[in-house]
C-alpha cells in the first residue's frame, strides 16, 4: 500500500517537536508499506533532511520514510496573517502533489485546518481513500480562545471543517472530546477512531544520562513544562505559582520551562521584574535529549490556560512523555487528564487559576519524595499499557489499510 501523508509541521526526534507523525510512518513502512510524507519547514522540527531546495522544495529517504520538505518556514512565533498565508500555500502545494500522486490512500492530519485540502480534493477529484486525523477541534478552539473573532473567517473554517469530516472515509480523534466533537458534525461514530498520543517508551522508558539545566541544585524540586510557551499555553500560571512559593520561602522549588513560542520574552521579562529566579527558561532540546532531562526531573507540569474547549479537546505530546518517563504529572485544568491522574494515583490535579494549590502541590511533593517514586510507578504503568506507541501504531497502520479496503 502507498500512503501519501501530510502534516505540515513534520519532526524527526532528533527535532523538539512531537514525533507521533514519525512514529506512524515508521509503523506502516515496518508493515511493509509506502510512505511519504509531505510537509514544511517547521522551526520547532527536524525533517531529516540537510541539502539544499531546489526549486522551493527538497526530498530524500528519512528511515525508510520518502520526505518531501516545501521551503515554507514556519514558526510559533509568527503573526496571524504570516501563518495564514503559510498555511494556504502548504494547502495549494500539497495538493497539486495529490493530483499527480499514485498513492492507494491519503492521510492528512492537523494542525492546521487547511492540510485536509489536499485530502477533499484527491477523495472527489480522483476516487482516492483519505483519512483525517484531527488534532484539535477547529473553529472551537480558537473561538474559545478569543484568537479569532471575525466572524467571516470563522465561519470559513467551519466549512472547511464541515466538508473535511464528510469528505473522509475514516477519521482518527485524539482525545474523547475531538471523537464527540466529530460525531456532532453527523459523521457516524463507526468512522470514527480514537487514537491518542502515545509514549515512546523506547525514548523515554530506556536509561538515559541525566542532567539539569544551570541554577537548578543536585538536592532541588525540579518540576517541568516541556512544550510551546503561547497563549493556549497559559504559562502564566506557572510564574504565578512561582510567586507563591516565594513568598512562602521555598527556595527549594525550581521551575523548569524548555521551549521556545510567541509568549516566551513576555514571561522571561516578567519573572525577571519580579524576580522569580525559581522559574529556570531554557531553549528547546530534541527528544533524546529531553529523555536525559526527564530521567532527572521530579515533576512534569502539564499545563493550559483555563479554557473549557482544552477539558476534553487536546492530547498534549507531553502528558505522554511524562508518563512515559516514569514521572508524577501535575495537572491544572479539569478534563479527561485531570480525571486519569486522579483514578490511577500518577500526581496531582489542581484547580485552574489558583497559584495556592498548584504551589501546594509542589510542597507537597518536595516535602513527600518518596510519594513521588510511587506516583511515578504508577505513570510508568500506566504509559504501558494503555498508550505504548507501538500498540497505538498497530492500530493507526489497521485503520488504514481498512479505509482502502472499504472505498
Amino acid at each position: 500500500m502507498k500512503i501519501l501523508y501530510y502534516h505540515q509541521h513534520f519532526s524527526t526526534p532528533k527535532g523538539s517537536a512531537g514525533n507521533r507523525s514519525y512514529a506512524m510512518a515508521r509503523r506502516l513502512v515496518d508493515a511493509g508499506h509506502a510512505v511519504t510524507m509531505v510537509c514544511g519547514s517547521y522551526a520547532a522540527g527536524n525533517t531529516g533532511l540537510a541539502g539544499p531546495y531546489v526549486k522551493g522544495r527538497r526530498a530524500g529517504l528519512v528511515d525508510g520514510i520518502q520526505v518531501i520538505e516545501l521551503e515554507l518556514p514556519y514558526s510559533n512565533r509568527d503573526g496571524f496573517l504570516k501563518r495564514t498565508l503559510t498555511f494556504l500555500k502548504f494547502a495549494w502545494r500539497s495538493t497539486l502533489i495529490a493530483m499527480r500522486s499514485d498513492a492507494d490512500v491519503v492521510f492528512a492530519t492537523t494542525t492546521p485546518l487547511t492540510a485536509g485540502i489536499p485530502g477533499i480534493f484527491a477523495r472527489w477529484l480522483r476516487g482516492k481513500p483519505f483519512v483525517f486525523e484531527v488534532r484539535d477541534l477547529w473553529p472551537e478552539l480558537p473561538r474559545a480562545m478569543g484568537v479569532i473573532t471575525n466572524p467571516v473567517v470563522l465561519w470559513s473554517m467551519s466549512v472547511l471543517e464541515w466538508v473535511s469530516y464528510r469528505s473522509a472515509d475514516r477519521l482518527i480523534g485524539l482525545s474523547p472530546g475531538i471523537v464527540d466533537g466529530i460525531a456532532k458534525r453527523g459523521v457516524p461514530r463507526e468512522r470514527i477512531a480514537m487514537i491518542p498520543n502515545g509514549c515512546d517508551l523506547d525514548i523515554f522508558g530506556v536509561p538515559s544520562e541525566p542532567w539539569r539545566p544551570e541554577g537548578v541544585a543536585p538536592t532541588d524540586l525540579m518540576a517541568v513544562f516541556t512544550g510551546t510557551h503561547g497563549i493556549a499555553n497559559g504559562l502564566d500560571a506557572v510564574l504565578d505559582a512561582a510567586a507563591e512559593l516565594k513568598r512562602r520561602g521555598r527556595g527549594d522549588i525550581q521551575l523548569v520551562l524548555i521551549g521556545d513560542g510567541k509568549l516566551k520574552p513576555a514571561l522571561q521579562e516578567r519573572a525577571r521584574r519580579e524576580g522569580l529566579e525559581n522559574v529556570v527558561f531554557h531553549a528547546p532540546v530534541s527528544k533524546h535529549r529531553l529523555a536525559g532531562l526527564m530521567a532527572s526531573t521530579d515533576v512534569g507540569m502539564q499545563i493550559l490556560a483555563n479554557v473549557p474547549a482544552f477539558y476534553y479537546g487536546t492530547s498534549p505530546n507531553k502528558f505522554f512523555d511524562y508518563l512515559a518517563s516514569g514521572l508524577p504529572v501535575l495537572n491544572n485544568y479539569p478534563g479527561w487528564l485531570a480525571e486519569m491522574i486522579t483514578e490511577h494515583g500518577c500526581g496531582y490535579a489542581v484547580p485552574p487559576d489558583d497559584p495556592g494549590a498548584f504551589a501546594d502541590a509542589l510542597i507537597h511533593a518536595a516535602d513527600h519524595r518518596q510519594d513521588l517514586a510511587a506516583m511515578g510507578e504508577r505513570a510508568r504503568a500506566l504509559a504501558q499499557s494503555r498508550f505504548d506507541r507501538r500498540q497505538l501504531a498497530d492500530r493507526f497502520v489497521d485503520w488504514l489499510a481498512e479505509a482502502r479496503l472499504a472505498l
